[in-house]
């Protein structure tokens, strides 16, 4: 058992933290930590330097949670629909899915933007065309009959995207 003369020398809650301190150095034992990871020790001894009375940081204001997507990000995969097409039969469902998803998550991502949807008007415009001109209608059917327009859109992004190379590298 601990004294009372060791308990009013160190605190209660420095107690606790150099005695937990102790026994992980104890078992943990020279040497055994696995891979890059930190000893438990380790962190117990940090934990126990850091001031009792020191509040903890307030979270960084900074730089905003990466909520969406970067555009960069989004327009790699729009640009790599190019390899793609509706060549075979049974590829052109997927291939006009996937181009109509990739103008979905671009259009997203320069909503959120931190340049603000303003600087992407004219791309963000073609992309709400096409979205009146499509409707709800996600068919197949839907999307075959809108082939050029699906494209044209993905094409004119693509030149504009071009023209703003800081916008995606």
């Amino acid at each position: 058992m601990i004294s009372t003369r060791a308990r009013q020398a160190f605190g209660g809650s420095t107690l606790v933290v150099v005695l937990a301190s102790l026994l992980l150095s104890c078992s943990s034992g020279p040497g055994r930590t696995s891979g890059d990871e930190e000893s438990p020790a380790r962190a117990v001894r940090r934990a126990a330097s850091v001031p009792t009375t020191q509040e903890p940081s307030a979270p960084s204001t900074a730089e905003p949670a990466p909520s969406a997507e970067k555009v960069r990000d989004v327009f790699a995969r729009l640009q790599a629909t190019y390899n793609d097409g509706c060549t075979t039969p049974g590829n052109c469902e997927y291939f006009l899915g996937r181009v109509l998803d990739e103008l979905g998550s671009l259009d997203e991502a320069m909503k959120a933007d931190p340049q603000g949807p303003e600087h992407f008007r004219e791309p963000l415009g073609w992309i709400a065309k096409l979205r009146a001109e499509l409707g709800d209608d996600r068919s197949f059917e839907n999307l075959k009959k809108h082939q050029s327009l699906l494209t044209g859109t993905r094409d004119k992004i693509n030149a504009w995207m071009q023209g703003h190379p800081e916008d995606y590298r």
